[in-house]
Parts: C-alpha cells; structure tokens; sequence
C-alpha cells in the first residue's frame, strides 16, 4: 500500500510521546505520523465536502445548544462535588 520511505529525525522527548501515544492507541508510530500528515496537510476536496455537509443535513435527533450543554455539564460537575465527603467530616 505505501510506496515511499521518508526518514525523519525527532528528539528523544518526540519519539517517547509518539511511542506513549501509539501504545495508548493500539497502532504504530508510523501510523500516528502518516494520521498527523493527513490531520494537518492534505486537502479535504470539494466534493468531500459537500458529501459530508449532506450527510450533517441527514442527521435526525434534537441537538443541544452550547448554552444547554453548558448548564448540563455544569449540573453534573456539582454533583460530583456534592457526592464528595466533606472535609473535617469524619
């Protein structure tokens, strides 16, 4: 599937992030690369583009606005907080 080699030089901080995140993620750190490549330097075209618009139009369901997932996340964090014993309470 692929044809060309490319070698690259990365410090020795790069490289145990790269091998931290590959294990993390099941995969290779050629992969990560190749994924980073795609992620940050190649083109979505336009037909791409208007197939994945059709299919954002296509999606059914109720949908919630930043102001409702805000107070919603905001709920859930205070109980979390109110589900925490209190401190000097033993």
């Amino acid at each position: 599937m692929f044809k060309e080699r490319l070698q690259v030089l990365v410090s020795a901080e790069q490289r145990r992030c790269l091998e931290s995140e590959a294990q993390r993620r099941g995969t290779s750190v050629a992969s990560l690369i190749r994924e980073a490549v795609d992620v940050h330097f190649r083109r979505v075209s336009q037909a791409d583009r208007l197939h994945a618009l059709a299919g954002i139009r296509a999606t059914r369901g109720r949908f919630l606005s930043p102001d409702e997932l805000t107070r919603l996340v905001g709920d859930e964090h205070e109980g979390q907080l109110g589900a925490l014993p209190q401190s000097g309470s033993r």
